[in-house]
């Protein structure tokens, strides 16, 4: 199986992370869900609920 893709990804689409806000260019494997890609790894999704300067059980 071979692409027609030569690598030039300046043309790919890309948005910021909902977390830490850093770019994600658009993958093959997000094809179906890039709509619903909202972080740009396992560390950010784990800290989405995570607010800096709050204190929780106070």
């Amino acid at each position: 199986m071979q692409s027609d893709f030569k690598g030039n990804k300046q043309h790919l689409p890309s948005k910021p992370c909902a977390v830490c806000g850093r770019t994600m260019t658009w993958r093959k494997a997000w094809a179906k869900n890039w709509d619903d890609v909202r972080y740009c790894s396992d560390a950010c999704r784990t800290r989405k609920n995570t607010h800096p300067g709050t204190t929780h059980g106070i």
